[in-house]
């Protein structure tokens, strides 16, 4: 990092983590008390902060990695600072934590990018730039304003990500595990991280086989089928060579410890839950990769909604339609047969999703169906921004994408979160302008939310609580 490039990150980090303070303190203000999930987990790191570490509620769904943290960095500076009483494990102390995570975000996502995007032509203003806009993405941002789960959850699996980009394998698994205590579902992230390992010992060795047959290059996006086909026979080829898995494993053993241990705590706890189970039933959602992607097509749109998207994406569609005719049929039956709408939905009016599904799919039945081709433009938008990353990368990122929304039966923007950061870093950069737009974007969006939370509260009957409009 040039030092100018630093003095700017360093600018922006604090410029930032000033803004949230005081956006922290207004917040704190007008809700001192627990809010929505806060009813939960504040009782709960409280409880450890007096060392009842047997006291559990039912109702949580967790491990509890974000309590054992909490008890374990409050307690120290309490006592250092002379603090007692009431302020120690307040719902506004615990908050603080998360307050810090958002900080440690930052620095994690510019990590990430000088990282990935090390052999790019991208100016270090363009990084800070993208680093500060990512870590005001609106549906995070938000959360660290409160005391949930999400921010040490994005954390760790960022500095994860970092540690095996960086190739220190066995502190990522560390920091995987640290994720995992912190969300359960975070072990996809975990096999994500073994499968980009993979992924990039298969890229190397797939070009390798090119070269000697001097075929084309692999980077070319326009495959046909039988170029996937010797793609899969020699994905199958190598991953049943001993010599070659082998390798992979003396690579990945740390990430397969982590994957074998989960699959012990499924067994043991009977489920991937702990606590309430009632609510978080594992099913086939397919329509969540739908929600998914049109959640991405909304928050990156200077990128993958322009002009010059949607002439090729038309190109594409004259070029190809067959097979877009059967990406629109294969939808429309996953939609039909897999659509599930989970209780809170209808019932909570608190969450943006509550508005977004009563203005949008329940105007009409045939709405959900009606929405396909936004659906398969949003798709194709959503790989082609990743045509610059290798053939296995893309299908490990995939399936790990498929493996972390479509079991939640539940539409919930936070599930989108980490999925959402991962593709948006290894996309490549955009213009300096689009880049100002994004920016521009988030910040209206967060003032929106803020502004809502803070100040369009209402009341539900027969209930004296105040009610705030959240994510």
């Amino acid at each position: 990092m040039e030092r100018a490039e630093a003095y700017g990150f360093s600018a922006a980090l604090s410029g930032s983590f000033l803004l949230s303070c005081l956006l922290f303190a207004a917040l704190n203000r007008r809700q001192r008390g627990p809010y929505m999930d806060e009813a939960f987990h504040v009782p709960q790191a409280q409880a450890y902060c007096h060392g009842r570490f047997l006291q559990w509620d039912p109702m949580i769904t967790t491990l509890p990695g974000l309590y054992l943290l909490s008890a374990g960095a409050v307690k120290p500076a309490a006592w250092l600072l002379g603090w007692s009483g009431s302020v120690v494990c307040s719902a506004g102390m615990l908050r603080f934590i998360n307050l810090l995570f958002g900080a440690g975000n930052l620095c994690l996502l510019y990590s990430l990018l000088t990282r990935i995007h090390r052999n790019k032509a991208v100016s270090g203003f363009q990084r800070i730039l993208s680093s500060l806009t990512l870590a005001m993405f609106p549906t995070l941002y938000f959360f660290t304003f409160l005391y949930y789960t999400d921010p040490g959850s994005v954390f760790f699996t960022l500095f994860a990500y970092l540690m095996c980009l960086c190739g220190n394998h066995k502190t990522s698994a560390l920091l995987g595990f640290c994720g995992f205590m912190f969300r359960q579902t975070n072990i996809v992230w975990v096999v994500f991280c073994a499968g980009s390992v993979v992924a990039e010992k298969l890229n190397e060795a797939w070009k390798t086989q090119l070269q000697k047959k001097k075929d084309e290059k692999l980077s070319s996006r326009k495959e046909s089928l039988p170029d996937l086909l010797r793609v899969l026979q020699f994905l199958i080829e190598y991953l049943t060579s001993p010599k070659n898995l082998l390798a992979v494993t003396a690579l990945t053993w740390p990430y397969m410890v982590l994957v074998a241990m989960f699959f012990a705590f499924v067994l043991t706890n009977g489920g991937i839950v702990v606590g309430d189970r009632s609510s978080h039933e594992a099913c086939l959602h397919f329509p969540q990769l739908f929600y998914f992607l049109s959640f991405t097509a909304f928050f990156s749109f200077p990128h993958l909604l322009t002009p010059t998207k949607v002439r090729r994406f038309l190109q594409s569609l004259r070029q190809h339609p067959v097979q877009y005719s059967l990406v629109s049929i294969t939808s429309l039956l996953l939609i039909w047969k897999f659509t599930y709408v989970h209780k809170y939905l209808l019932a909570d009016n608190r969450h943006y999703t509550f508005y977004v599904w009563r203005k949008v799919f329940q105007r009409h039945e045939l709405v959900k169906y009606l929405l396909v081709p936004a659906y398969v433009f949003a798709g194709w938008s959503f790989t082609d921004a990743l045509r610059s990353k290798s053939v296995f990368w893309i299908l490990v990122y995939f399936v790990c994408l498929l493996a972390a929304t479509v079991p939640q039966r539940l539409l919930e923007f936070r599930y989108f979160i980490l999925p959402f950061l991962i593709y948006r870093l290894n996309i490549p950069f955009p213009s300096l302008h689009r880049q100002l737009v994004e920016l521009a974007f988030y910040v209206a969006v967060n003032a929106v939310s803020f502004y809502l939370f803070l100040n369009k509260t209402f009341q539900w009957p027969n209930s004296d609580e105040i009610q705030r409009f959240m994510w």
